[in-house]
Parts: structure tokens; C-alpha cells; sequence
């Protein structure tokens, strides 16, 4: 890139190469039109494949959801809660309309809170359902775009670069998470880190080069990392502690340098002051949500997990070559596997058959160093080992519940297998290496298109030259044929059979009675749809489900498993509920079947019929 020359010598001896990149030549321009073209693709290119990918989500996104009727009720309440409080009452983010009277329940799991933005759009339950399958169909176009941008700033090419986004957005594995939006939602890890590796100037292909830090990049690096984190820590995190780690081993790095080489290496204070405020907000953003679990836990003891938990989801290491059952290559043809399975949804870790023979082939013949191979290579077994958990030498120690006695928090991470985040990534990353090694790209004239991935300074890539002989011509002519073979067998793999239920709506009833109230029956997966149907008007309600249990919640279910007689009604009365909406249609089974024909008299009630919903007033 060519900078204007003021005529003032620098006042710092590394200002030069922390220009602004947009400080050109008008003769210039016309070499960043190409990856501005590209990022343009790439950003189309995501959202088209997600929609396709996550086909039917967005046939019926009014009236369906996909996964199940349990979690993915819960987190479009979940998204829906976090919009509304801002927008009403910011003070009570954490004191949300459920669990009824206990505090700090919206943290009760995964927030999800760094989609409050999107929560703010439209109201009422159909606009919550809406917006989560639009939601489910962006955080996979995310995740590509994330790894794209992640192989492309390593030194891949745009064919690595669109291997690793399929690979690592829609691996097989991801398919037993259908229902868990917090698990999907990981886009913002490979994109943190391909942002912070931009804005130092550092490449797997290149190594370090003072002359490419972008100080901004780096910041938003680390904002995005922040927003990551703000989705919830079940896969944040491990992403706090590996960026923890990256400053350490940098730092190190750059201590040694300085000390062999007697000189100080380049850095520059735009970028220190880029990385300093950057890494304030993203501890600060930690810090302050995990207070909040903290407090979560002091007012909650029984919400602290312990190691049986994690012991009991630990995968076998088969799990790591079985598909989940919605996979629809090879949910069919893995069933025996699963059945040695004891949890599948956490146990069946896949990552794809294609990039595990890929990356195999990525540690011999790649376009990235031997060393840096190797360096993948041991991430990937290394990560493997931790997602063991517990069945790593019979007891996970050392291993991950060693981690889980050592770092804060590990401990609440009880599902191992989904470390697979980062083994997928890498193996992704070490894939891209060899799809880069054998595109006709990979020539020099063509790779400086890919040293800059994330700005807009690079140079077209070059026609070939005229004098090539015609086997390389041919070679050149039929290598995007072949290299879409590979292409085609990574998206196979990510096409799903996903279920995708009608969602039940809300009984009118519900807007006639006064909040606080009961909802019957209670308990059970069941209360995830009423904390979905509170999202016409958030009243407050008793009904909850999280990842744990209030004591208050288990003693109000036991209290009221007669309602209506006397004792039901004074337990209701005396911890502030003034009314009961009790849906006949949903009771069978549970202690409240046949609740229509329970009488009233004496009570002290009024009981009104909504179509067939039940209104008792206190």
C-alpha cells in the first residue's frame, strides 16, 4: 500500500506502517476493488447457503421452530425478555417476568443477551418466534463468514477460505445442537480471532509482519469477542481462556525476540492503546456477567454443578466419528453407533468425514509452514483429549476435570464434547492449508489477493502468464472443477433432517388474567412454551425452566398439585399470585387432569371458561 507523503518525518519510529488503510492514491482504487467484490460475495454467498442449509426454517418462521418444543421456546423468550427489558426497564434486565418471585432469573442459563438488539424488533409471541428463526438462519451464515474470513487472514485462498466457512458452520455435529441456540451461536469466535490476527498483522502463511497491523482491526477484534462472550459462557468461556493464553505466549514471543535480538521489535502505541482499551471492555463485559452468575449461585447453592455432571456427558471416543440422527448423510448409517451412545445430543461429535481426510492430508502437503502444520495438528489432538472429559484415562485427570479444579468457572461447563467447537476449527484451518496448496491460486502472483484478507489493499489476482506450457494450462483449466468435488462433499454433510414442530400459541385466556399468575400444568418441559406464551405482554408468572431448580419453584408445584381446594388457594394468596389460567388440553398425565370438573364452592374464587382455558381469579 502507498501512503501521501507529508514531508515531516514521523514523530514515531513505527507510525508508518500503522496507516490508515484507506490512505491511497487515486491510482489506487482500483486495486481494492477485487476483495471489496469478494467480502460482497462472501456476505451474499453466507446468507444464501443459510438459508438453504437450514431449510425448512424459513418456510413457515411464523408457526414452526426448528429442533424441538423445549429450548428453542426458551431462548426466543430468552431474546425476547432482553429486548424488552431494555426498552422498558433497563434496571431489571436480570429480574425477568418468570420464576415468580425470585431474582436474577433471566440468568437462570445461557442469556443469550447480545441479541437484545434484535429483540427490540416487532412484539408479541408470533414477532418472538419470527425472530428466532431468523436468528437461527443468520448465526450459520455468521459462522461461515467467520471462518472465511478467519482461512482467508491464515494465508488461505477464497477456495480454502469457502472449505473451512462450510466445514466449520455446518459440520455434522452441529445438527444434534439444533435446539440449542446458544451452541450455534459461535460465529463471533472464528471472526474475534480473525479480526485480532488482522489488526497485528500476523498470518499462519506469513508469520509476523509489522507493516500489515491495523490498530482498528484489533479493536473490533476484541469488541467482538466481548459481544461473543455476552451470548453466554457454555462456549464463551473457552475463548476467554484462549485469549488469555494468546496474550501470554505473544507477550512472551515478543519478550524473547527483544532480548536476542537486543532490540525492540515493532509495535507501535495505536495498536497497544487498540489492544489495551479493547481488552478492558472484554474483561469488563466478563467480569460483570459473571458477578451476575455469582450471585445466581449465592442465592441459588443448588445451581452449582458438579463434576458428576460432567462425568456423565463425557463422550466415548467413537462419539468423535458418529453423526447425530438429523443428519441426512449420515443419520441413517451411524444408528448402531449411537445406540453406545448414553446422551447422543452430546455425544455424537462428528465434525465431517471430508475435513478429517482433508486436514489428514493438510499435515503433508498444505500452503502454510511445516511448523505452523504441526502446531494445527497438535491443537486438534489436543482438543480431542479435552473433549474426552472424563473418559480420558478413566478419570478426565489431567484432562478436562483437571481444568474443571483449576479455572474458574470450568467447572459449570459439563458437556466436554463441545470442544468440539475448536477441534472443528482447526481441522477446518488445516483443510483450507491443502485446498490452498492444490488451487490454481496458489501461484505468487495470485496469492497477494489472500495476504489481506480482511482490507481492501490487495491487488487483483494476475492472468497466467503467456508462456506456461499447455499441461499446466489444462492443470490450471480443470483444478476449480476438481477442487468443487470437496466443496460439494462439506456441504453434503451439513444438509439436515432437522424436525421443525408447530410452535402452540397462547390461549386468549392468558390476556384475562391478572398477573402475578400459575399457569397448569407446571412443571416439566411444558413451562418453556409458557414462558414463550408471556412474551405478549410479559406478565409476570411462576413457571420457569433453567438449568436449575428455586426451592420456591419446587415447593409452589407441590402446593398446588390439589388446586383448587383451600390449602392450593392460601399457598397462591400468600406468595402474591392472583390468579390461575389452568389449559385443560394440556393436562393429561400431570396431577391437574380432569381439573374442569374440580369444584370452586367455598373457595373464596371465580373460576371463567375461555375456550376451553380456565380462569381462576384469587
Amino acid at each position: 500500500m502507498t501512503t501521501r507523503s507529508t514531508g515531516a518525518p514521523p514523530t514515531d519510529e513505527h507510525a508508518k506502517p500503522e496507516q490508515a488503510s484507506d490512505d491511497r492514491r487515486p491510482g489506487d482504487r482500483g486495486r481494492w476493488r477485487w476483495p471489496r467484490l469478494e467480502w460482497t460475495v462472501a456476505t451474499l454467498g453466507s446468507l444464501l447457503l443459510a438459508v438453504v442449509l437450514t431449510w425448512p426454517t424459513l418456510r413457515h418462521p411464523a408457526t414452526t421452530i426448528p429442533g424441538d418444543l423445549g429450548d428453542p421456546t426458551l431462548q426466543a423468550w430468552q431474546v425476547a425478555w432482553s429486548g424488552h427489558a431494555l426498552l422498558s426497564d433497563p434496571t431489571n434486565l436480570w429480574n425477568s417476568n418468570t420464576f415468580y418471585p425470585e431474582r436474577y432469573t433471566y440468568a437462570y442459563s445461557d442469556t443469550l443477551l447480545g441479541y437484545a438488539l434484535f429483540g427490540m424488533l416487532g412484539s408479541g409471541f408470533e414477532a418472538a418466534v419470527i425472530r428466532y428463526n431468523v436468528l437461527y438462519v443468520l448465526l450459520h451464515a455468521l459462522a461461515f463468514l467467520g471462518a472465511y474470513a478467519l482461512a482467508r487472514q491464515l494465508g488461505a485462498n477464497r477456495w480454502g477460505g469457502a472449505f473451512a466457512g462450510i466445514a466449520w458452520a455446518y459440520a455434522p455435529w452441529r445438527l444434534a445442537h439444533s435446539g440449542h441456540l446458544n451452541i450455534l451461536s459461535s460465529g463471533g469466535i472464528a471472526l474475534a480471532l480473525a479480526m485480532l490476527a488482522r489488526g497485528h498483522g500476523w498470518s499462519l502463511r506469513h508469520g509476523y509482519r509489522p507493516e500489515r497491523r491495523r490498530p482498528g482491526w484489533a479493536l473490533a477484534g476484541w469488541l467482538v469477542a466481548a459481544w461473543q462472550i455476552s451470548l453466554g459462557f457454555g462456549i464463551g468461556l473457552p475463548l476467554v481462556y484462549f485469549l488469555l493464553a494468546a496474550v501470554l505466549v505473544a507477550a512472551g514471543c515478543y519478550g524473547w525476540s527483544w532480548w536476542r535480538k537486543r532490540e525492540r521489535p515493532p509495535f507501535g502505541r495505536r495498536l497497544l492503546l487498540a489492544d489495551l482499551g479493547g481488552g478492558a471492555v472484554f474483561g469488563a463485559v466478563t467480569l460483570l456477567l459473571g458477578l451476575v452468575y455469582l450471585r445466581v449461585v449465592d442465592l441459588n447453592p443448588q445451581a452449582e454443578r458438579t463434576l458428576d455432571w460432567t462425568k456423565m456427558f463425557s463422550p466415548p471416543l467413537i462419539g468423535f466419528v458418529t453423526a447425530p440422527a438429523d443428519s441426512w448423510l449420515w443419520g441413517e448409517r451411524h444408528a448402531a453407533a449411537r445406540e453406545q451412545l448414553s446422551w447422543p445430543p452430546e455425544m455424537a461429535l462428528l465434525p465431517g468425514m471430508t475435513v478429517i481426510g482433508l486436514a489428514a492430508a493438510g499435515l503433508f502437503v498444505s500452503a502454510f509452514p511445516f511448523r505452523h502444520r504441526i502446531a494445527l495438528g497438535l491443537g486438534v489432538l489436543g482438543t480431542v483429549l479435552l473433549g474426552l472429559g472424563a473418559t480420558l484415562g478413566g478419570d478426565g485427570d489431567p484432562g478436562y476435570l483437571t481444568l474443571s479444579t483449576l479455572l474458574p468457572g470450568w467447572d459449570a461447563l459439563r458437556t466436554p464434547g463441545r470442544m468440539m467447537h475448536w477441534t472443528s476449527l482447526l481441522l477446518a484451518v488445516l483443510a483450507a492449508g491443502l485446498v490452498t496448496a492444490l488451487a490454481p491460486s496458489s501461484n505468487k502472483a495470485s496469492d497477494k489477493a489472500s495476504e489481506q484478507p480482511l482490507d481492501q489493499s490487495s491487488d487483483p489476482p494476475s492472468d497466467p502468464l503467456p508462456d506456461e506450457s499447455s499441461p499446466r494450462r489444462w492443470t490450471r483449466m480443470l483444478m476449480p472443477v476438481l477442487l468443487l468435488v470437496p466443496l460439494a462433499l462439506v456441504t453434503l454433510e451439513g444438509v439436515n433432517r432437522t424436525p421443525h414442530p408447530t410452535v402452540p400459541r397462547p390461549p386468549a385466556a392468558m390476556q384475562a388474567a391478572p398477573e402475578p399468575m400459575l399457569v397448569l400444568p407446571a412443571g416439566g418441559v411444558g413451562d418453556l412454551t409458557v414462558m414463550l406464551w408471556t412474551t405478549d405482554g410479559f406478565p409476570r408468572v411462576t413457571n420457569g425452566l433453567g438449568g436449575f431448580e428455586p426451592v420456591s419453584q419446587a415447593q409452589t408445584r407441590i402446593a398446588v398439585a390439589s388446586f383448587p381446594d383451600a390449602g392450593s388457594v392460601a399457598y397462591l394468596r400468600g406468595i402474591g399470585v392472583r390468579s390461575v389460567l389452568a389449559v385443560p388440553s394440556r393436562a393429561a398425565g400431570t396431577p391437574w387432569e380432569g381439573i374442569e370438573a374440580r369444584p370452586v364452592d367455598g373457595l373464596g374464587i371465580t373460576r371463567e371458561d375461555h375456550d376451553g382455558a380456565l380462569v381462576y381469579r384469587l
